[in-house]
This record gives C-alpha cells, structure tokens and sequence, in this order.
C-alpha cells in the first residue's frame, strides 16, 4: 500500500525540476567547498576571487531562487513550506552567530525564499491576472533595474545608473529589504529586493509553460525523465543544503590536520 502511495506521488512529480536542483545542489557544494579551502584554509586559488568564480556563484543563486518561483505553484501549502525554510535560515543564521561570527549568515538565501514563498501568497492574487509574458517581462525587468541596491544603485552589474539616497540604508529592517548599512555583514546576503522578482519571474515561467500546454501530455516524457541521484538529491534538496557546510568543513579539517 505504501509503495503504491510512494509510486503514485513520484508519477505526479515533474522530476526534470528535481534533477535540476540536484545538478545545481552538487554545483553549490563544489563551490562553497573551494570557498571553505580560500577562506578557511588559507588556500592560494586566485582564480576563484575572479570573474569566472563569481559566474559560477551567481549561475548557482540565480537558478535556485528562480526554480523555486517557479515550483511555487506546484506545492501544497506555501504558508508551511516557506515557514520551514525561513526558520531553516534563522537556524543557520543563530549558529554561525554564536559559533562562526566572522563568517555569520545573515538574511541569506533561504531566509530569502522562505520568504518570498511566503510573500506570494498575498501578492499573487495580485498579479495573477496579468498575462505570463506581461508578468515575466516586468518582474524581470525589476530584477535587472534593482540588481546593484545593496551597492546604493539602480543598475545591473558594472552598469551604476541612478544613485540611491544614502539614509536609505539603515538598520536592520532596510538590510533585509535590500539597503544594507555600511557595516552590515553577512558571507551568504539575499536581501528581498532584487531577488524576490527573481522569484516572480520564476512564478510566471511556470504559468508560462502551463498556458502554452508544454505540460500536456504529448510533451510530458521530457518532464518525467528521471536520474535517480540527482533527483534524490533535488528532492531533499533542504536537508543537503543544511548539513553540506558543517559536512565540508568536517571533511577539509581531516584532510589538512593529517
């Protein structure tokens, strides 16, 4: 009976998103364990303080956060799930507080999902009559016009193009809205402006796909093809997320006290 059940939820899944988040998952841990050998372990990689390392970092954020908006509507009860990934964040946040100070994580990206998950909720029943191509254009166009705010611009990247008032950037509230203080700190940071119109473009990819029928039946094998490890990986994608650092850094303390 229990198979059956278990069967009948891994039909339902489109498992091309798990294996996504999986490839995406090993991706990340790869990252932050060069990270760990940089900055923990005095390691001499200067290539990865470069522009190609940043790509890396930023093709990692990008995909997760906009693969979440897009799964946002596939979930049942956003109010739990994103209760559980915030207070994942507030976890994460406390210990490396108390144990890691200077490399703390303040508001960082599951903070941030969890709450864009949580904010959809009321602001989808506002946008969700916009067309997907209208949505996914102007919450792109957002994402891209707010990318640099925590540096006190509108702009994207190397391209500054209206300064920010500087008493924007005050306490603790702004930093989590995206208008960090001088001396805020944090080694993971996803404020909520820009990402969460990461998020939403995410959200109308979905409704995108779903209008255009790519989920329909005559298209489905590509959704439902499945690599087991890496969709395993994708399906406790949180789980990983959570035990990966200590995990790592467990790993590199053996291998450098030999």
């Amino acid at each position: 009976m229990k198979l059956n059940a278990y069967r009948e939820k891994q039909n339902m899944r489109y498992t091309l998103l798990d294996i996504i988040r999986g490839v995406v998952l090993i991706s990340m841990i790869l990252y932050h364990a060069c990270w760990d050998l940089v900055y923990i372990f005095g390691m001499d990689f200067s290539w990865y303080e470069g522009t190609g390392a940043y790509i890396w970092q930023q093709s990692i954020c990008w995909t997760f956060i906009l693969l979440s908006g897009f799964c946002w509507s596939l979930g049942k009860n956003p109010l739990k799930r994103g209760i559980i990934i915030f207070s994942a964040g507030a976890i994460i946040t406390l210990i490396t507080c108390l144990f890691m100070p200077e490399n703390r994580v303040v508001f960082g990206v599951l903070t941030l999902i969890g709450s864009c998950m949580i904010l959809m909720i009321p602001v989808h029943k506002l946008i969700k009559r916009l067309t997907p191509e209208t949505g996914f254009f102007f919450s792109f166009l957002l994402f891209i016009l707010l990318r640099n705010i925590n540096r006190g611009y509108l702009g994207f990247e190397k391209w500054n193009l209206i300064k920010l008032p500087g008493k924007w950037y005050r306490g603790m509230i702004a930093a989590y809205i995206g208008f960090p203080p001088i001396d805020f700190y944090s080694t993971d940071y996803f404020s909520l402006f820009p990402w969460l119109f990461l998020f939403v473009s995410g959200y109308f990819l979905y409704h995108f796909f779903q209008h255009k029928n790519i989920f329909s039946n005559k298209k489905l094998s590509i959704w439902k093809c499945d690599l087991v490890f890496f969709s395993f990986l994708g399906r406790h994608s949180l789980l990983i997320y959570m035990i990966h650092q200590p995990l790592i850094y467990l790993i590199l303390w053996c291998i450098f006290l030999n």
